[in-house]
């Protein structure tokens, strides 16, 4: 369980489903966003869970839930994302898009765009609608940018539905140039947490938007292609066509 699925966490207990205690102990061994929060507000919920439990007017119950059920189904309505398939030189790509900019981005394997709608829901909880038509011109540009220079810096893309800490890997990734890697180490000494390379190598392998965020241009500290979600094959093709011949050997960062 990842710490964007507590959200669906509480949409299940609202249904009656309550989460496994050993599942919710293993999420917060692992996630560092959700330690942050349970120091932050441990003592909070002590008190509170020392006050005395007065029930609420009988009156009140239905209004609040109209009124929660109300705010979900907005919530749920500007989340939602369209998604539409593209060609590119590797192949065909499912793009999801909302107006503020490009939320996910699926490499199609012959998987098929309703393979892609799910892993969306899965990955972000978010719903995902099939575009009628193509997509917008911006998310055409972004994407051909990358293919045609590496660029990424500056694509029009949207991280709402990340977790805070992921969204600061992504963004530092984001700025790796093309030709160029980077390590785990590299990227958690930057964002000041020295010892969590495997949390970055955790949320780069749910990288939501490859490509445009470059997690290929990730590499251990040995040079070592290490994992890719799409195969390691065409992590080395890309850095290939970037210009990057890979190297085993110890560094923290790389350039062709």
């Amino acid at each position: 369980m990842r710490c964007r699925e507590v959200v669906a966490a509480w949409d299940d207990m609202r249904c009656g489903q309550e989460p496994r205690r050993e599942d919710v102990l293993a999420h917060l061994r692992a996630c560092v966003d959700c330690q942050a929060a349970y120091a932050e507000f441990e003592g909070v919920a002590y008190c509170l869970s020392c006050l005395p439990t007065v029930p609420p007017p009988q009156s009140l119950v239905p209004r609040i839930m109209a009124h929660i059920k109300e705010q979900c189904e907005q919530v749920r309505v500007r989340r939602m994302i369209e998604l539409a398939t593209v060609e590119a030189p590797i192949g065909t790509l499912h793009v999801g898009y909302r107006d503020s900019g490009i939320v996910f981005l699926f490499i199609d394997r012959g998987e098929g765009v309703q393979a892609a709608a799910e892993h969306v829901k899965r990955r972000l909880h978010v719903s995902a609608k099939l575009a009628s038509g193509p997509p917008p011109h911006w998310v055409r540009e972004a994407l051909d940018a990358f293919f045609a220079t590496g660029r990424t810096a500056g694509a029009p893309i949207d991280l709402t539905d990340v977790t805070e800490f992921e969204r600061s890997v992504f963004e530092l990734t984001a700025q790796v140039p093309p030709g160029e890697v980077r390590s785990y180490g590299w990227l958690a000494n930057r964002l000041g947490k020295s010892n969590a390379a495997r949390a970055v190598g955790q949320a780069l392998a749910n990288n939501p938007i490859p490509l445009l965020i470059p997690c290929h241009r990730i590499i251990d500290c040995r040079g070592r292609l290490n994992r890719y979600a799409y195969g390691v094959e065409l992590k080395r093709r890309l850095l290939e066509i970037e210009g990057y011949l890979q190297e085993e050997t110890a560094a923290g960062l790389r350039s062709s």
